[in-house]
């Protein structure tokens, strides 16, 4: 029987790392798309040890990059939550961090040409019909990868990629704040609910008796925690319309606490059943979004000053800073800088 294989490049996308594929090698049905990534990346053991996937929910991601259909955009990017132990896909949420990734394996890939300098690839995300601008270094019309730029979370220093989340609010439900409020109570807890960039649920890590300063192993292991965490997540669910999210990995929760260095503020990001070991992009916008609103969660810990551009955020291996875009008093767009680095291009085998 002949073996079965597509073209495929794995990639560290910021503090992410995942095969990038591409949209036209795939099904367009997404139960059979989900059956397949299910199978390059090998969910169903914890080690993922028949696929590309490395046993951790940072490491079980998958980037797809196509042509763009629209004129607004120069390529299409679809991503993907593979389950590890769970044979699960979710389409629903974006990823920022292997959205570094997408512009450099568009242009290594023939989708997008370089130009001298540095090449800018505007990306619709396919998760939610979102524009982001993405800026690569390209000497020589070639992408560089190496450089001196380092992010927490990595080990390697590299070349800077910024990235501009345009129209941020309202990724999937269509409103900044979907319950209408900027503060709700589920079970006698304040929370916030927003939707930038990725819906989350913004609660106070003292309301849950945490520092909201422990280590992601800490928040791991404390099972009841976690549990109590996941009934407040899938409530907040159905109070942004998003309906029953048992099955998907949004709404993501945030603890805040106040910052311990230089920070403005600290987060623990959950994704959503364990403890993210640094912060997600899309989470993080949806940070800054809640400081630059008076009455939130986060805005109410740090009182933040309206009209604030620049914000560094602690998370527990570092910081990441991001620059908030104003125009009539509300924020237009975020961005921020990623690093990229290719791993290994050649034919994943399906069979």
């Amino acid at each position: 029987m002949a073996q079965l294989t597509i073209p495929c490049m794995l990639m560290r996308g910021g503090t992410s790392k995942g095969p990038y594929l591409r949209l036209t090698d795939m099904p367009e049905d997404r139960e059979q798309l989900a059956e397949l990534l299910m199978k390059i990346m090998g969910a169903g053991h914890e080690l993922q040890i028949d696929g590309l996937g490395g046993g951790n929910s940072l490491t079980s991601k998958v980037a797809m990059v196509g042509p763009s259909r629209t004129p607004d955009a120069d390529v299409e990017y679809l991503f993907a939550q593979v389950g590890i132990v769970n044979r699960t896909v979710d389409f629903s949420p974006n990823c920022g961090n292997m959205l570094a990734g997408v512009a450099p394996f568009a242009i290594e890939s023939g989708l997008v040409y370089a130009t001298e300098g540095k090449t800018t690839v505007r990306i619709k995300n396919l998760n939610t019909n979102k524009v982001i601008h993405s800026t690569v270094q390209t000497p020589d019309r070639r992408v560089e990868y190496g450089g001196d730029f380092v992010i927490s979370g990595t080990n390697t220093p590299g070349a800077p990629i910024e990235l501009t989340f345009l129209d941020v609010a309202g990724s999937k439900t269509g409103k900044l704040f979907p319950t209408g409020q900027k503060v709700d109570d589920i079970d006698g807890i304040q929370v916030t609910c927003i939707d930038a960039a990725t819906p989350v649920m913004i609660v106070n890590a003292s309301s849950l008796g945490k520092t909201g300063h422990e280590a992601p192993s800490e928040f791991d292991a404390d099972e009841i925690f976690m549990q109590r965490l996941e009934t407040l997540r899938r409530k907040a669910g159905v109070l942004m319309g998003m309906g029953d999210v048992s099955n998907m990995v949004i709404p993501k929760p945030i603890l805040v606490s106040p910052p311990q260095t230089q920070g403005i503020i600290c987060a623990r990001y959950f994704v959503p059943d364990r403890c993210h070991k640094a912060l997600a992009v899309t989470g993080s916008i949806a940070i800054v979004n809640a400081l630059c609103n008076e009455g939130t969660v986060a805005q109410q810990l740090v009182q933040s000053e309206q009209g604030r551009v620049d914000f560094k955020l602690e998370h527990p291996t570092g910081f990441i800073d991001l620059t908030a875009h104003w125009q009539h008093d509300e924020v237009q767009s975020v961005s921020l800088v990623r690093t990229a680095k290719p791993i290994f291009s050649g034919l994943v085998y399906l069979n």
